[in-house]
């Protein structure tokens, strides 16, 4: 008996990450729905409050392995950033900012009116900011699109995450220093953890193309050299309890611009990053608890409305001016729902370095089990509406 628990135990991970693979292919064969809602589904189904087969007790390697899927689709994000184009079209950054603000404040008020805490109030407003690129490129590779939709959405949401990551870590450390008083683990917390962990990816843009130069691989395929990279960098900010969000990104961005070119073989690296996908959706969606959804039900569902709204007008206010039609800005503002992944592991992330917010944001797993399984089909039809997705792309 003890010998069959064990082996429940030992292959319960293996087991819901073939079952969410299986139901990822025939979901996209057969529905032509998106992979990540399959997999998100099958995790929320298969988790210890639900179906029961995942085990109950939070698992140090499966977070680490689900920041290090993460860390690897934020660096291929931050890789697509191009501060030139930003720098010729500002207005894109200033739809960034403003549907920023419009959803922080439409938020944090209607919080508020529902009877919630200030704290819950601003923490729910902050982490409501953010669009998560990993849900975003991971759509946008499985479609193959490219346009102008395309590559908006992608450059809003890597700065609309590094916007909720600056204003999240600095409330969580007022919050820290409110309950605690002391003032170094509220900097740590804070701004200390913003400054290093930036600081951290900038040396690795620089340090791992200098490599790649010296040893002469700069024109060959360097997946491996940034892969390695990535999976240390998680390793070290998950250690040091810093910001493998910001750290990666970051590292994208200075790769990018150390003029180290991304071949098409590296696109989602390959299968290694397909298989962690399944393995980043599958373990956001288990995280999120029946009863948490059921409780927050009501301020869930009226954060997602609120929330699409404030994006969808501060993105569209700038389509004309920007360079777009009115239709593609609506577009563009559509597929900027997907929220899931970076709320679950920040907040996760949160919670390891021993300030537990999850269970007093109840209401942002109503947001999040909605946004997992629906997000990806709104990206999928917004790209296909925007003519950006070839007819007869290979599957």
């Amino acid at each position: 008996m003890i010998e069959l628990t064990t082996l429940r135990n030992d292959m319960a991970w293996p087991l819901a990450i073939l079952l969410a693979w299986i139901a990822g292919e025939f979901a996209y064969r057969w529905l032509k729905l998106s992979r990540i809602s399959a997999y998100a589904l099958v995790g929320f189904v298969l988790a210890p409050s639900q179906g029961g087969l995942l085990p109950a007790s939070q698992s140090p390697t499966m977070l680490l392995m689900a920041n290090i899927a993460f860390g690897l689709i934020l660096f291929e994000s931050g890789y697509r950033i191009n501060l030139r184009w930003l720098r010729s079209n500002p207005w894109i950054a200033a739809a960034s900012l403003t549907e920023a603000i419009l959803t922080f404040a439409s938020v944090y008020f209607l919080v508020l009116a529902f009877d919630q805490t200030e704290t819950s109030a601003l923490l729910l407003a902050a982490l409501s900011m953010a669009t998560s690129p990993a849900t975003i490129l991971r759509v946008i590779n499985e479609q193959k699109s490219s346009g102008q939709v395309t590559e908006r959405v992608l450059h809003l949401s890597v700065l609309n995450c590094v916007l909720a990551v600056l204003v999240f870590k600095v409330i969580v450390g007022l919050v820290i220093f409110k309950t605690s008083g002391n003032l170094w683990d509220a900097s740590y917390n804070g701004l200390i953890v913003l400054i290093v962990s930036a600081a951290l990816g900038l040396m690795f843009g620089v340090l791992i193309p200098a490599v790649l130069r010296k040893t002469k691989r700069l024109n060959q395929d360097g997946t491996l050299a940034f892969t390695i990279a990535v999976v240390f960098i998680v390793a070290l900010t998950h250690s040091l309890k810093l910001s493998p969000v910001l750290a990666t990104l970051t590292f994208g961005l200075v790769a990018r611009h150390r003029r180290i070119i991304l071949n098409a073989s590296q696109r989602g690296f390959g299968a290694l990053g397909d298989l962690l996908s399944v393995i980043l959706f599958v373990f956001i969606a288990a995280t999120i608890e029946w009863k948490q959804v059921v409780a927050g039900v009501g301020l869930g569902l009226a954060i997602i409305v609120v929330r699409q709204v404030a994006k969808m007008a501060g993105i569209g206010i700038y389509a004309k001016v920007s360079g777009i039609s009115w239709r593609k800005g609506a577009l563009i503002g559509m597929a900027t729902m997907p929220i899931s992944a970076f709320v679950i592991l920040v907040l996760e992330q949160t919670r390891y370095i021993g300030v537990n917010l999850v269970d007093q944001l109840a209401p942002l797993a109503t947001a999040a089990l909605t946004l997992e399984i629906l997000g990806p089909l709104f990206i999928q039809r917004a790209l296909i509406w925007a003519h950006e997705v070839p007819e007869n792309k290979e599957d």
